[in-house]
């Protein structure tokens, strides 16, 4: 049983302080974390941005990340949808009695090179062990903060008529590349997750313009979901070009076979920039030189009629509204 976590792992005592030790604190080593306080204190002037998630992905491990890199690109990401520089991210573990080590290692790993990569440090955190049987192998929660530039000014609430819709690759890659794991799906070429950190790409954004409207990545519900969000809270029609979408033959052969509609699955790698039209140029093309950009494209535009309302033109010439789902067809896929 060395090689598997145990209810006494999340006791309080020496074993549970050698696990944190060992497989954490180690990992994530920095100033703050160091100190091992039941808080991390440290300076921070100007505007904050400060978020939320947890992560209950099933399977944890799965074709181009895992339930680490998901947790760590998901906080990081809703941060820099603010326009956020990231700064400091917290983890609490809750960990299933019998979960691999090994599977823990591999997943902390993860955590780490991913938090490199973001430019966050993760500065405090938590764990739990709970029971066999009462959770699934484990689930992640996070919080992060991170230091907003000044003159920026990014929110959901503010698409204005005439902007434009950029949005920075293809969609659907991590809803499928999930879905594929979990049921057992092949394809002929190697479809993986997207997930990845988008602070430099946003960082790139606003070195070209810092006069975005509004950010968002489309994680959970999709791109359809996402732009029915953003047009609520506005208040504006957002009318999008289907030709203009990129989806993968993969994803779409997977979405025909699955009877799922690739607006609607999930991404954990891609953004949505709402842009004023002069800037739409120059932000697209900043987008297109970072790597996690590479292809993105102007999909559409705002319009004024019919506020809270999507509309597709479709590839057969038609237009049909893009309502948001009532469910969510693909669950624990974050």
């Amino acid at each position: 049983m060395a090689n598997k976590i145990l209810l006494s792992h999340g006791s309080g005592g020496k074993i549970a302080h050698d696990l944190i030790e060992k497989s954490f604190v180690k990992a994530f080593d920095n100033s703050l974390l160091a100190k091992l306080d039941d808080a991390a204190v440290f300076e921070a002037k100007g505007m904050l941005a400060f978020t939320t998630d947890s992560y209950v992905v099933n399977p944890i491990f799965f074709p181009g990340g895992d339930i680490g890199k998901l947790s760590v690109c998901g906080t990081v990401n809703d941060l820099a949808m603010a326009g956020a520089k990231p700064l400091y991210l917290s983890l609490a573990f809750i960990i299933e009695e019998g979960l691999l080590q090994t599977d823990l290692e591999k997943i902390v790993g993860s955590i780490q090179k991913t938090a490199k990569e973001a430019g966050i440090q993760i500065v405090t955190g938590d764990t739990k062990v709970v029971n066999r049987g009462t959770a699934d192998k484990i689930f992640i929660n996070t919080a992060g903060v991170g230091l907003v530039p000044k003159g920026v000014n990014i929110s959901g609430s503010n698409a204005k008529p005439g902007d434009k819709v950029i949005l920075s690759g293809h969609i659907g890659d991590h809803g499928i590349a999930v879905m594929s794991k979990r049921e057992g799906l092949g394809f002929k070429t190697r479809l993986e997750s997207d997930c990845a950190p988008l602070g430099g790409l946003v960082a790139a954004i606003l070195k070209a313009s810092t006069d975005i409207h509004a950010m968002r990545d489309p994680t959970r519900g999709g791109l359809a979901t996402t732009l029915n969000e953003i047009a609520e809270q506005s208040r504006v029609n957002i009318r999008i070009e289907e030709v203009k979408i990129p989806v993968r033959e993969e994803v779409l052969g997977a979405c025909e076979m699955l009877g799922l509609d690739p607006l609607y699955v999930a991404n954990e790698g891609k953004l949505i920039a709402i842009v004023p039209p002069e800037n739409a140029e120059k932000v697209l093309t900043a987008m297109r030189k970072h790597k996690y950009g590479k292809d993105a494209a102007i999909i559409g535009e705002v319009r004024a009629e019919h506020p809270g309302q999507v509309v597709m033109n479709t590839v057969l010439g038609a237009s049909r509204i893009v309502d948001m789902l009532v469910g969510d067809p693909l669950p624990r896929i974050c």
